[in-house]
This record gives C-alpha cells, structure tokens and sequence, in this order.
C-alpha cells in the first residue's frame, strides 16, 4: 500500500473522473489493515456511480522524518526512518533542509548550523518537493544535516527563502495574513523569526492568493520580539479580506556576507558570519565564479567583475549554481579550500553633489535649486576617500567638463549663468583600481535659471559700495577713540607741567628770606 500518513479529505470529484471503469464491488475496511486488500468487501449496493463522484482522497505525509536533539520538533539532526530503524541523514545544502522543513509542516528554514560530526546516507533535493521520499538517494555517507525550522510563520511562492506570501500556522494548517491585520512591526518580527534581514518590502497581494484560509487575529508585535509566537494577538478590527490583499513580504538578505580587505564593501576576500564568528570562504577554481556571482548578489554590489588569486588562507567550501539569492542556498561542503577574494561592479561609492555661490544669487524651488541669470555659481563633486587619484566628469544638459579629483573632490566654476546652464546635472566619478575601470554616478540636481529681481550689474556695485561703507564705518569707530585718547593725553601733560612749574616757584621762596620775600611781592 501507499506509505502515506492519516486521512485529510476525501470527497467525490476532488481530482476529476476516471477514464476507466468503476470497481464494482463496496470495501467494508475496519480502518486498522495495512492493505486495502486485506478488506472484506461486497457487492455495490448502487449499481451507478454519477459523474463528479469518482471519489479523491488526501493523506497527510507519513512520520517518516523528524528532527532530534533540537529541544523542538522543528529543530534538530534529520533523521528518516527506513527498514524499521531510525537512520541519520547526510547532506550540505538548503534544498534539503527547505524539502525536511515542508514536510513537517514547521514554516520555513531558518538555517543549517554545522557541527554534526555523524554520518548519514546522502540526499539530494532540488527543494520544491513535498517529502523527502521525493529527494535522489545516493548511498555515499555524508556529514549529517542539522536543520532549524521557524515553526509558526513561513514566507511562500517568494523569489528566495527572504520573501514570499505571509502564512501563520493555524489550527495544523497554514493561513495567509490580510495586509489590513499586518503592520511594519509585524514584517520585523517575521523577518527575523525566518532568520532574514530587514524588511524591505510590504504589500498586498505581492506574492498571490493562498489556497486556504485567513488568520482571525491581528498581530500586536512591538517589533523587537524574536518570534512571532511571542507577539500578542488581538481580534480582527476587519471581519473580511478582500481578494488581493493577502500580505507579501520582502525582507533583506541578513548580514552574514562580507568582504573584507579590498577598501571596499564590494570588494576582498569573503567571509561567512557562523556561531558567533566570521568564517572564511572558499570554493574549487571552478566554482569560484557562480560563488562570486551569489555574494555580489546577495551584497547589493552588482555583478562580478574578477575572482582574484593569491588568497592563501583556507575555508570551508560552498557550491552554487550562481542563481541563488544568497549564500545560506549554495551547497557547503566540510573541504578546506583556497579562500575566495572577489571584485564587484559597485565597487565605488555614490559620490555627492551641491551647488554653491558666492553672491546669494541661490534660491530653493519646487523643483531644485533656483539660480538667478548673471550670477556665478559652483557646482562641487566629491566622494569618500576610498583609492587615491581618480577623476570626475560633471555632465548637464549639452556638455560634459572633466576635472581629476583633488583630495577626492572637485569645483567647476561657472563665471555667469544663462539659460544654457539649465538643465540636470550628476557627477560622475571613475578610478582605475584592481586592474580594471570603475564608475559611479550620484544623483541628478535638477538646475533653473530665473531672472533676477535688478540687473546684476547694478547689485554688483551696490554689494561693492556697501563692501567700501563697511570698510569706512569701521576705521572711523577704531580711530576715533584714538583720537579722543590723544587729546586727554595732551591735557594730562599740560597740567602736569603747570603743577612743576609751582612746585619751583615755592622752592625759590622758601629759600629766600623774608625781607626778599616782602620785595618780591611788592614787585609784583
């Protein structure tokens, strides 16, 4: 008989009409045989069988695989019970662990921890199907698998294990969630309970319809909740899901990716983050490419530019096709391999923008920045200090003017603005670096030329008479003081030299005697 589980549904119809006869007899199974032949049977008590009732049945998976040693039914070493035994299972990839997952009804993967030292009978998935029965045997033992499930939310008919429809587990059975029950906290909590990044993207009907119900309860996540299981619940404020608005999520790859060595996020030897540690990477010269292609993808750095040699240091090995989305999907095997260096196109940074002047002829519009006609203006390229030299290339409608980067910026001056100055602007900054040419371009700056409220000409010599005025008003404040200072000076002495001429004019009376002093003041 079909090693199959328990009865989900039956009903007549469920999977069309036969093309054959129908079985004329009537089974009178007690349930409790292990072969449908080992029923008793008798003759059908209805002699016809209407159309739409050739009946269609459902199982469940049978109990052949589970997850040990986790403290979780979702969580722990696979193993699959063959030949009356329970026997370890052996594999490296994600296919395998997406395959075990499914089958246990446990959500998505959350991630394949290594460390399992027993050795298993080998598996081979392609990760859509629905038991592992359905996966290529092979009978080469390999390091047994390690999986750890998220066992009350999954993301489905997404374009990688971060994305997909939302459906919670309800009742033994999946759900979808309305877009009106679901918020950003809510994504946050999902996004990590599936052991993704950030949320990216949050929309209804992203991801299509589910087949089966809709959660009743609207979640209450704070967003800082480790699992969803841990957020409160409340009732649903909408009583109804209108088609279409079954929620999509879209979170960032998580940050267990990185280059490092190479002055750059897009560029140097890669690194896997793993039980607490930054692992190194590496891969056969002939998988180097499509691993390459994964880790750029995954980064947000473009696409590979080169694979470089020379990295001597060794690290476990991964192997992609180079269509995965991230690394977690390749293949790993438990080979020390040479360590992967790797360059990707976004190897420069987005450089900056900004205009500026020196007369106040800038104004802020709608649409930019607001330039009066006749005035001279500046517009500035710069970028962080990555690589040393370089140049920039200013581009605006009808021309393009190249200037080398100075200290990892430059000015382009424009004496008077007109009309053909309006336009939009980008900076864009190239490098030769690792033996190949780079560029990144910033943002566009949108420029309008407008006419100005007085000729230039005339604002120009007002802003030099005033320049003269200012100049003027201050050496008169700082010499008048000076002036006053002299004056008091010259007063202080002239006393003083009254105050001397006394002091000898006493001096010679008291010398002479009284009989002088008498014809002295009888002289005057």
């Amino acid at each position: 008989m079909l090693a199959v589980g328990l009865l989900q549904l039956y009903r007549g119809g469920l999977y069309g009409e036969g093309e054959g006869q129908t079985w004329d007899k009537e089974f009178q199974c007690k349930g409790k045989e292990s072969l449908l032949l080992d029923c008793d049977t008798s003759d059908r008590e209805n002699k016809t069988c209407l159309p739409g009732n050739a009946v269609g049945l459902t199982c469940s998976e049978p109990d052949d695989v589970r997850l040990v040693g986790g403290g979780s039914r979702c969580a722990g070493g696979v193993e699959w019970y063959d030949q009356g035994e329970w026997r370890t299972v052996g594999a490296d990839d994600w296919d395998v662990a997406a395959v075990v997952c499914r089958q246990l009804g446990c959500g998505s993967t959350v991630s394949v921890p290594p460390g399992n030292t027993t050795r298993g009978f080998g598996v081979s998935c392609s990760g859509s199907e629905s038991s592992l029965r359905e996966c290529r045997r092979t009978y080469d033992l390999r390091p047994g698998l390690t999986v750890i499930c998220s066992e009350s939310v999954r993301l489905v008919d997404g374009a990688g294990l971060c994305s997909g429809r939302v459906e919670v587990k309800s009742n033994q059975s999946w759900a979808s969630v309305c877009e009106a029950d679901f918020d950003r906290q809510d994504a946050e909590v999902v996004c990590r309970d599936v052991g993704c990044g950030a949320p990216a993207t949050l929309q209804g009907g992203l991801y299509g319809e589910g087949e089966g119900q809709t959660w009743d309860k609207e979640f209450q996540c704070k967003g800082n909740e480790s699992l969803l299981l841990d957020c409160d619940t409340s009732d649903r404020k909408h009583n109804t899901c209108l088609p279409g608005n079954a929620v999509g999520l879209t979170c960032s790859e998580p940050d267990d990716v990185r280059l490092v060595g190479g002055d750059s996020r897009c560029a140097g030897g890669v690194e896997w983050y793993e039980q607490g540690e930054w692992r190194t990477v590496g891969a056969e010269d002939w998988e180097q490419e499509d691993v390459a292609a994964v880790v750029c993808r995954q980064l947000g750095c473009g696409s590979t530019v080169s694979v470089l040699p020379g990295n001597t240091t060794r690290g476990f090995g991964v192997d992609c096709d180079g269509d995965e989305s991230a690394l977690r999907e390749c293949r790993r095997t438990y080979d020390l391999l040479p360590g992967l260096t790797v360059i990707c196109s976004d190897l420069l940074v987005q450089p900056d923008i900004f205009l500026t002047d020196s007369m106040g002829g800038v104004s802020r519009g709608h649409q930019g920045p607001e330039m009066f006609r006749g005035y001279n203006f500046t517009i500035t390229c710069s970028t962080q200090p990555q690589y040393p030299g370089g140049s920039f290339l200013l581009t605006f409608t009808g021309s393009n003017r190249t200037q080398p980067a100075v200290n990892h910026s430059a000015a382009f001056l424009f004496p008077a603005a007109d009309d053909s100055h309006q336009g939009n602007y980008s900076c864009v900054y190239d490098n030769y670096v690792f033996s190949h040419n780079f560029s990144s371009e910033s943002e566009l700056l949108s420029l309008t030329i407008t006419a100005s409220p007085l000729p230039a000409f005339i604002i120009r010599h007002v802003v030099v008479l005033l320049i003269l005025l200012t100049a003027i008003t201050t050496s008169y404040l700082y010499y008048k003081p000076t002036r006053r200072q002299k004056r008091v000076n010259r007063v202080s002495s002239m006393d003083l030299d009254v105050n001397a001429m006394e002091m000898v004019s006493l001096s010679s009376r008291a010398e002479a005697g009284p009989g002088e002093e008498r014809a002295a003041q009888g002289t005057e």
